[in-house]
């Protein structure tokens, strides 16, 4: 049953993070994402096979729907708006802000292994990303039965089902748990660590020892799964429409400040606040009006509120520290 799944992967995910810490997170996120890498690209590379080859699994989908591969038309011919256009390419703003993600280049030995990181980070984004797209196209014409409504987020798992033995398909399908293991304990460690150093260290134990701080950091894992839990507790709930939620008040709070810090010098403390409090609350006040503009993806307009604001109270506010300023130049050259 769900529930038994999720209470065992909750368990499963927080043992590891609570006992290992970064460095069993960042380990375990390896061979997680070396087995997400192998299966994004078997599956569409094994579909295309049987489907008679690339030619033939072009001609198919051409066949079952040209307006499949059309880039501004949906299935049924109708024109795709500026609006849904806009907001599909908004999603790419929300990789500046993902907390998970930032940490890894910040835990990086030093500065010269990040033009490498960089270029391994690209390479894989853009190969499973082409893998993805192509696992949905394939599936269009290789699924006798087509996937409809919520079952299309199922297509995936489907394909791995019919084009393999049950053995390698029990191994390609943990490549979905290893995605919502790495993602949910990397999610798991940064929240708990920022509650355990900026809430509890800053504000209320200033002279916390290691010991306790560890000790804290272990307590906010556990109670930020058990609320993941509960909001995962119903499993009719859409999964991209969380996913999206969720990416657009990370990538809206904190991917302009992250921008800006790195691009201009003058930013501020208090700007990069503004510009976090103002990009998080245009996503939730955005998420909740419809119609006309409001069908806009809400990671667009409250990235673009927050770094206005970020730029205004940054102009406002006094000028940074010239140790702030020297720390810029210096890392920029």
């Amino acid at each position: 049953p769900y529930q038994t799944a999720l209470i065992v992967g909750v368990i499963v995910i927080v043992s590891y993070t609570f006992l290992g810490g970064f460095n069993a997170v960042s380990w375990t996120d390896f061979f997680q994402g070396s087995l997400m890498f192998i299966a994004i690209v078997f599956v569409p590379v094994f579909a295309y096979v049987a489907l008679g080859g690339i030619s033939s699994a072009h001609d198919q989908v051409l066949m079952a729907n040209p307006n499949f591969i059309s880039l501004f038309n949906y299935l049924d011919g109708s024109k795709i708006s500026l609006i849904t256009i806009l907001s599909m390419m908004a999603w790419g703003l929300g990789y500046f802000g993902q907390p998970h993600i930032l940490v890894r280049f910040m835990a990086i030995r030093s500065t010269s292994q990040v033009k490498q990181a960089r270029i391994i980070a690209t390479i894989w984004t853009a190969i499973s990303l082409i893998g993805a797209i192509m696992v949905g196209t394939l599936g269009f014409v290789y699924l006798k039965t087509p996937l409809v409504g919520a079952a299309a987020e199922t297509v995936f798992m489907v394909m791995i089902n019919s084009l393999f033995h049950p053995l390698i398909a029990g191994l390609l399908l943990s490549a979905i748990l290893a995605a919502i293991m790495s993602t949910a304990d990397s999610q798991l460690l940064v929240a708990s660590s920022a509650l355990t150093q900026d809430l509890y260290h800053v504000l209320l134990r200033r002279n916390a020892n290691d010991k306790e701080l560890v000790l804290a950091s272990r307590l906010a894992v556990v109670l930020i799964a058990l609320l993941a839990a509960l909001f995962a507790v119903d499993p009719n709930s859409n999964v991209l429409i969380l996913v999206g939620y969720a990416w657009a008040g990370f990538g809206a709070s904190f991917g302009p400040a992250i921008l800006l810090s790195l691009m201009w010098k003058r930013m501020t403390r208090n700007g990069a606040l503004a510009g976090m409090l103002s990009g998080g609350l245009m996503v939730i006040i955005w998420k909740n009006l419809s119609g006309g503009i409001f069908d806009l993806y809400e990671l667009l307009p409250a990235f673009i509120i927050a770094l206005l604001m970020i730029v205004v109270v940054s102009l406002l506010d006094k000028n940074p520290s010239s140790e702030i300023t020297d720390l810029f130049e210096k890392i920029e050259k």
